[in-house]
């Protein structure tokens, strides 16, 4: 007797997803753009109380959802909680995308867009960042007059580090009268740019935030989509029940009344960033300009064997050999650890000799 396991085109013709490899932590994590310092102690603090009946029972979201509601300034009807930043992502295929409905990413960006389209069978509208990871707003606007069913937008983009201003944004969700247009900002913490306050005002805008970057929530998975009222009852309707778990909501609580933390935290990244890129620089390093926890280097011959040399040192690295085979995508930690990373690039720069 044989049998068949009736399994989805889409799902055949398409690669899986490969996570970090096993064994990080305790390396000097640049590699997966999360927080390199821990979360708040407050957070763990409110995990140890978690009761044993807490866990035994389903989550109550309310009081909860409306603590997390405040912190980003809107009404709790304005946010729909999610089990991270992906799921964050799914939402709208689940929502808005049927078999053949058109999608426009603009690539190199989180591979996460792509992933959704391709298991939900739609078509992949990809335009390309420029040569100085620059994003295209004229071919952005005139794709959009082809309808698209979504736009999907990284603010700052992950892994170019590109950001687009206000000026820009507005232009693109003005053009967008038929298509859903999704700001994911992952990162918006360390850009200080958010587009949140625009969700009243167009109802087609959504933004998707997370608390796996600045707030170092990665392990507990919670994300955030936010829009308009009426906009993302239409988001409810594709949701389980309980998408998020206690743990989860009590870690965020505590990480939301320690703000303080995350707020030192990033402004330690983004003195370290700034730092880093101009170090880097001088030593004749390609680095893009960077709005993110992270900065794209091109280190040219040098770097595969740079990266090797790091990851002997217990420095982990994001290889881009997408760019060519000297790009790395470089997570900014605290000036202490970017210390560490600098000193031993430099080393074996001086001593490889790329000049």
């Amino acid at each position: 007797m044989k049998f068949s396991i009736p399994v989805r085109r889409a799902i055949l013709n398409r690669r899986t997803y490969e996570a970090p490899a096993e064994g990080r932590e305790d390396n000097l994590r640049l590699d997966f753009n999360e927080n390199t310092a821990g979360c708040s102690p407050a957070v763990k603090r409110a995990l140890a109380k978690l009761s044993t009946k807490q866990l035994a029972m389903y989550p109550e979201y309310e009081e909860r959802a409306r603590t997390v509601a405040k912190y980003f300034g809107v009404q709790a009807e304005e946010l729909l909680l999610t089990n991270g930043g992906d799921d964050a992502l799914r939402v709208f295929f689940d929502t808005f995308v049927d078999a053949g409905s058109a999608v426009l990413i603009c690539e190199p960006t989180f591979p996460m867009y792509r992933y959704y389209a391709e298991i939900s069978g739609a078509r992949i509208d990809a335009l390309r960042y420029g040569a100085n990871m620059e994003f295209p707003v004229a071919s952005a606007v005139a794709a959009l007059r082809r309808k698209p069913c979504v736009l999907f937008i990284a603010n700052p983009n992950n892994p170019t580090g590109t950001l687009l201003g206000y000026a820009e944004l507005e232009r693109i969700v003005r053009t967008a009268t038929a298509t859903v247009v999704v700001i994911d900002e992952a990162y918006a913490e360390f850009s200080g740019l958010t587009v949140l306050r625009w969700i009243q005002k167009y109802p087609h805008l959504f933004v998707t935030r997370t608390f796996s970057k600045a707030a170092g929530l990665a392990g507990l998975r919670l994300g955030a989509v936010l829009g308009s009222k009426d906009s993302l009852a239409m988001l409810r309707r594709a949701m389980p029940p309980y998408p998020v778990n206690i743990a989860a909501l009590v870690a965020a609580e505590a990480a939301i009344r320690d703000v303080q933390t995350v707020e030192n935290y990033v402004r330690n990244v983004t003195r370290a960033r700034e730092w880093v890129q101009d170090t880097l620089r001088r030593m004749g390093v390609t680095c893009y300009r960077s709005a993110g926890n992270f900065v794209l280097v091109d280190f040219g011959p040098v770097g595969p064997a740079l990266f090797k040399h790091l990851a002997a040192k217990g420095i982990l690295v994001r290889e881009r050999n997408e760019f060519g085979p000297g790009f790395a995508r470089i997570t900014i930690g605290t000036v202490h650890e970017m210390k560490k990373f600098v000193r031993e690039t430099e080393a074996y720069w001086r001593r490889s000799d790329p000049a």
